[in-house]
């Protein structure tokens, strides 16, 4: 593949987040949208309004990602309500029983559907509680999550966000902090980071420092333009760059398009196919 910046890597396959593209069609036809316009592989945020939807409301996701003849690569768990400014809930003592509820449903989708990542958005700092506080029960849940994975052999992904001031992770150290420190509370190695390349360049962290002294600790890498969060070549980001030091690095996994699209869905696609 060729792109707008170069020879992109095309070692790489790339999957579609269809939480923010194919946002004009109903979820359960958007993996289909998405093989129809040339991807073999979907990614999603929670894809339910509940942390612990019906059993039909699941058969209907599994289906319709099955039908589609698509791989689900990633999921996430439950983040509350995100419309509404909410990034997670695994860091709210209140609920983490609606976390860990989540959890036993999202794994056993990855099971249904060969889905082995899930990230895990930590939650906004909350003024009437003690970050330590927050923190304490961010580590109990995310040692259950890791345990829970760790079932299906699988990855919990540990995400920096960008554009929500009470989220404390802004950087990649950020979460590697958290990611050292659930291993040593909970004795997991399944934890790994979610590098998505917007987030860091929007909140001012060197990829180049983070891939070089950390990269082989990456699970999962997505990718958006910045300035404007759209599809590459409509920003700064210099994506062959990153591309090869990921490669170089030992990463071989998807790279997720978690884009909003500048303008039709399907346009957006022509830096990958060119």
């Amino acid at each position: 593949m060729t792109g707008q910046q170069g020879v992109w890597m095309s070692s790489f396959r790339y999957d579609v987040n269809l939480s923010i593209l194919f946002t004009e069609l109903d979820i359960a036809q958007r993996p289909a949208a998405a093989k129809e316009a040339g991807f073999d592989a979907v990614e999603f945020w929670w894809p339910f309004a509940d942390p612990v939807p019906s059993d039909g409301e699941v058969d209907k996701f599994v289906r319709a990602i099955e039908e589609a003849g698509v791989s689900l690569v990633g999921l996430n768990f439950f983040a509350g309500d995100m419309p509404a400014g909410d990034r997670g809930v695994l860091s709210h003592p209140g609920r983490s029983r609606e976390f860990t509820d989540n959890v036993d449903v999202a794994v056993g989708i990855g099971a249904r559907l060969g889905c082995t990542a899930f990230n895990a958005l930590y939650g906004n700092r909350l003024d009437e509680l003690e970050p330590s506080a927050q923190d304490a029960a961010a580590t109990e849940n995310l040692v259950h999550a890791a345990k829970a994975a760790a079932r299906i052999d699988g990855t919990v992904l540990i995400e920096p966000v960008s554009g929500t001031p009470a989220y404390p992770l802004k950087r990649a150290s950020d979460a590697f902090a958290v990611i050292d420190r659930v291993h040593s509370a909970g004795g997991v190695d399944n934890l790994r980071l979610l590098l998505d390349l917007y987030h860091l360049v929007t909140n001012g962290d060197d990829p180049d420092a983070v891939i070089d002294s950390r990269g082989g600790e990456v699970g999962h890498v997505q990718i958006a333009d910045a300035p404007g969060r759209h599809e590459p070549g409509t920003g700064g980001i210099d994506f062959e760059h990153y591309f090869a030091k990921l490669r170089a690095a030992g990463y071989s996994g998807d790279i997720g398009l978690e884009y909003k699209a500048s303008g039709a869905t399907t346009d957006s696609f022509t830096w990958a196919f060119q």
